[in-house]
């Protein structure tokens, strides 16, 4: 049982866009690296074979397969250096620990879809997707209603503007 001063300075640096995920889920990681001194993503793919920990120190541990070889990777949920966790498809396990997927090869690893979680899945992502294009369509709307024209022809007086600058 943690304290509650410790627990209100871990919920400071919980993350609230963790997505609902279980093991057997593929997820999609987005993870921040440094390269040189800029910062770029990089996408990490794979079923999820375990789950450990609680609150801040909860991770997981995500196992693809490359060139023929197993890799394991474990991560921090509520780490800073994970952008985002997507779900790419629902899996249906019966074990709380998939290590035994290390042993199998070919079609022996393969984990069984849930329907019924990839349907609300979809939906949820369908549901985003429109949320997100009302979004765009709403700042492109007010950007055209603030200046009172066309995009073609701010563009053409955005060319004009360069040309007589030079």
């Amino acid at each position: 049982m943690q304290s509650k001063f410790l627990q209100s300075v871990e919920d400071k640096h919980k993350k609230a866009d963790v997505p609902d995920f279980k093991v057997g889920d593929t997820v999609i990681v987005h993870q921040k690296l440094l390269d040189g001194q800029k910062e770029r993503v990089q996408l990490f793919e794979g079923d999820v074979i375990a789950r450990n920990g609680a609150g801040i120190k909860e991770m997981m541990v995500v196992r693809k397969i490359v060139q023929g070889e197993g890799v394991e990777r474990i991560f921090l949920i509520h780490s800073p250096r994970i952008a985002r966790i997507e779900i790419k498809k629902a899996g249906q396990v019966r074990r709380a620990k998939l290590y035994y997927i290390r042993d199998r090869v070919g079609k022996a690893v393969r984990i069984k879809p849930d329907a019924k979680r990839q349907q609300a899945l979809e939906a949820a992502n369908a549901k985003a997707a429109a949320e997100a294009a009302a979004v765009k369509a709403a700042a492109a709307k007010e950007q055209t209603s603030t200046t009172g024209e066309s995009k073609r022809a701010a563009k053409r007086k955005a060319k004009a503007d360069a040309a007589a600058k030079k």
